[in-house]
């Protein structure tokens, strides 16, 4: 069997956070998604469970970060091109979202960074193997 990513974050306002990555283009499952929780859909094989704070506490016996004063994870999605990376990280911020920091390129990879409105950091970059430096 293949294995799957389940990247798990807490949400303050489930609905918001939603509605907030469904304007990004992004779909959840609803198998695995309630009042408490959505599933959202990177591809077949990885998945970001959206947790409700208070449900998210059930998991852990230490204390949950404020992703707006700290960073415990950063979640990066590759994307088809350049302008791929640019057209989510306006679609983001259009939707509420700030940027993490300057874009980066180094030639082979090109890396913008977004926060959520939960403050969790999410970078979408682009990498062309074929540029990348020999050894």
């Amino acid at each position: 069997m293949e294995a799957k990513l389940f990247v798990n974050l807490p949400v303050k306002d489930l609905q918001r956070t939603k509605d907030f990555f469904a304007s990004l283009g992004f779909s959840y499952n609803p198998r695995f998604s309630d009042d408490k929780a959505a599933c959202m859909i990177i591809n077949q094989d990885s998945n970001v469970m959206l947790l409700k704070e208070d449900f998210f506490k059930t998991f852990t016996r230490k204390g949950v970060v404020n992703a707006h004063n700290c960073t415990e994870v950063l979640t990066s999605i590759s994307a088809e091109s350049r302008e791929k990376v640019d057209e989510l990280i306006k679609k983001a911020i259009s939707h509420g979202a700030t940027e993490a920091r300057e874009a980066e390129d180094y030639g082979y990879m090109y890396t913008r960074s977004f926060n959520d409105p939960d403050g969790h950091i999410w970078e979408i970059s682009y990498m062309d193997i074929s540029q990348i430096p020999k050894a």
